[in-house]
């Protein structure tokens, strides 16, 4: 069904799903729970979402779900994919560069309020969780009014602007790193790690000959985040040809809109290209060397099966934030970091050997990164959520 604000929605029309037991006692849905998810943008924001989803559906027999997103970005095809109700919502966010663009931005804020108003009392949640993302900004808002308990995970070690000013609307902050809690002067902050890790701990492992490796050589797995990087596609595409003579596989995921501009290479007969990879986590669990971006889930993914990773953060993302997630773990030992702007492929491919082919130095990587995983993030998450909405929603 459709709305004519550019609203996708299909809600449940149960809306007094309560059980009468004897002596006339009124509980609320002791094994069943209404949730509203929200989250949007890129990969770092809706993968965390879908995670806490799965350990909800995991835990709840019962489970009422709805998932708020845009109408246009990533989620808005991903989510539906996967069988979730789904609302878009008509919403952009703010411009930096061109203060008198930001009037749309805030009519169509209001406006997405005003949705998102009609669908809370429709729907009834007993708890709202956003997962970062401009889109959660009306989703918090309003249920923090209508009196409906709301949770929001903050992923990067500097949160984001919307979870900032969120925070004060927060019934609970969840963090993924530690030193996160600073920068949120509340006291219902809980660390509890990203629930990523969690969802690759539990993934089943793709091997490696699936996609037509050897499974006797070492495999690289390069990506660039879940939208790739126009300056490293560039980089990349330099870099390719000279893996020809290296003793290793390599598997490049550019991101679906810069898989194009790789036809013109003539790739190496150990190196495959993909546009995209939707079980990268199960991969991950059979590749000895990452090298990504310093996406909050990529943190906790590597961490949660300590694989070793060359990080190359992204010096576009607000307030540097890649970089400190990346830094924090290259103090303790857990990653190496090549800078975008110190990138080149002789640079890369030197750390590449001196990684994979010292085994001392590969192993004091993994064992680091062991110290540094929160394997139970989604349990942690889940415990949260009982806490704000009452005993009487377990099972």
């Amino acid at each position: 069904m459709f709305f004519n604000l550019n609203v996708y929605t299909y809600l449940n029309n149960n809306k007094n799903n309560k059980k009468i037991i004897k002596y006339d006692i009124i509980l609320s849905r002791s094994d069943s729970m209404r949730v509203v998810v929200t989250a949007g943008g890129t990969g770092g924001h809706i993968y965390p979402a879908i995670s806490i989803i799965n350990k909800l559906k995991e835990h709840y027999k019962d489970l009422d779900l709805l998932y708020i997103g845009t109408t246009n970005r990533m989620e808005s095809k991903l989510i539906p994919s996967l069988k979730i109700k789904y609302i878009g919502l008509d919403i952009i966010g703010l411009n930096r560069k061109n203060i008198f663009k930001n009037i749309d931005v805030l009519k169509r804020y209001f406006k997405s309020k005003q949705i998102v108003k009609k669908t809370l009392k429709e729907f009834k949640p007993d708890i709202v969780i956003g997962a970062g993302g401009y889109v959660t900004a009306p989703v918090i808002e309003i249920a923090h009014k209508l009196g409906i308990k709301t949770l929001i995970h903050e992923q990067n070690s500097i949160p984001g602007v919307t979870n900032k000013i969120l925070s004060k609307y927060a019934d609970c902050i969840c963090i993924s790193l530690i030193d996160s809690k600073k920068y949120f002067n509340r006291k219902n902050v809980i660390y509890t790690g990203n629930p990523r890790s969690e969802e690759i701990i539990n993934a089943e492992k793709l091997n490696k000959e699936e996609l037509g490796f050897d499974k006797e050589k070492k495999l690289v797995v390069i990506v660039m985040g879940s939208l790739g990087s126009t300056t490293m596609t560039q980089k990349l595409k330099e870099a390719i040809i000279k893996f020809d003579n290296c003793n290793y596989q390599v598997l490049v995921i550019t991101g679906q809109n810069y898989f194009d501009d790789y036809k013109e290479v003539k790739l190496p007969k150990n190196v495959r290209v993909l546009p995209f990879m939707d079980n990268l986590i199960n991969l991950l669990k059979d590749t000895d060397l990452l090298v990504s971006r310093a996406g909050a889930s990529t943190l906790a993914e590597v961490c949660a099966i300590a694989l070793p990773t060359i990080m190359v953060p992204s010096p576009y993302v607000t307030g540097n934030h890649q970089y400190k997630n990346a830094k924090e773990l290259e103090e303790k030992g857990a990653c190496y970091i090549i800078e975008e702007k110190d990138f080149n492929s002789d640079i890369l491919l030197n750390k590449i050997d001196e990684i994979l082919f010292d085994e001392k130095k590969y192993n004091s990587m993994k064992e680091a990164l062991r110290k540094l995983a929160v394997n139970d993030s989604s349990s942690r998450i889940l415990k949260c959520i009982i806490n704000l909405v009452g005993d009487n929603h377990e099972n």
